[in-house]
């Protein structure tokens, strides 16, 4: 690993400048460590959000949404998001201890690993990812492989996810790394459901439509008979193949709703 400045603003505000500056944010470090490590990142100056306790902490808002702070880690979000039992569930199945003490969901959000759990659970639950300047989305925010919609001085400060009637995450884990191989998060609200898939395309997350067309109608299992998932475009590596995946999409997406 290379030399480099290491900055700790202790607000927001600080932060905001030290990026103006120049440099790479880190939350957790889970990500941007290991790839300085081996070279494959080589920043001049790294600017850690560790000590901006305003971007920590689990809160509820007037509209009953879960709030949670871009470097709340995935161990207090296991421990503390009891009002959304699914997210708390995911979150306890991250990593190992080590990792889900460090990571952040902030950090995992702007990575945008297409084999992340966090993704899948913001996209199905229509969450909003709240910046120093905006609030996007959660179908905006995702734009393709480890890419996203924040612009280069933009900072994750929370993310609000709306409570579903229902919901439930399923992850077939690649066991060396605990990323999914596969995972599928389903949410159903009073208007319609919600299927996200994480781990099995090229593109990353992404929406099974013709899913949540099919649930949002009979939210049952038996609502998915029939229905195919195309391996075009699904990753293809040396631990699953497109059609291998494309099975786990649909057959995780059935025990994701009998789970509800």
């Amino acid at each position: 690993m290379i030399g480099f400045e290491l900055k700790q603003p202790k607000s927001l505000q600080d932060a905001t400048n030290a990026l103006a500056e120049g440099g790479v944010l880190c939350g957790g470090g889970q990500t941007l460590l290991a790839a300085m490590k081996l070279g494959l990142n080589s920043p001049e100056s790294v600017i850690s959000l560790g000590r901006v306790d305003e971007l920590k902490g689990i809160r509820t808002d007037d509209s009953g949404r879960l709030c949670i702070g871009a470097m709340t880690t995935h161990a207090d979000v296991a421990e503390s998001a009891g009002a959304y039992p699914a997210l708390a569930g995911l979150a306890d199945r991250i990593g190992d201890p080590a990792v889900r003490n460090r990571g952040t969901i902030g950090g995992s959000l702007a990575n945008n690993d297409p084999a992340a759990c966090y993704p899948a659970a913001v996209l199905a639950s229509r969450a909003e990812v709240v910046t120093g300047s905006r609030v996007i989305p959660a179908d905006d925010f995702f734009v393709g492989l480890f890419e996203t919609a924040l612009d280069d001085d933009e900072i994750i400060t929370e993310v609000r996810f709306p409570i579903p009637e229902a919901a439930s995450y399923q992850k077939f884990l690649q066991p060396a790394s605990r990323f999914a191989l596969v995972g599928v998060f389903v949410a159903r609200f009073a208007d319609g459901v919600r299927v996200a898939v994480t781990g099995a395309a090229d593109e990353g997350v992404h929406r099974w439509g013709a899913a949540e067309e099919a649930l949002s109608g009979d939210f049952s299992p038996s609502a998915l008979d029939g229905l195919s998932v195309s391996p075009d475009g699904l990753i293809a590596d040396l631990h699953a193949t497109p059609a291998y995946r494309a099975n786990l999409v649909r057959v995780l997406t059935s025990r994701a709703v009998a789970a509800c």
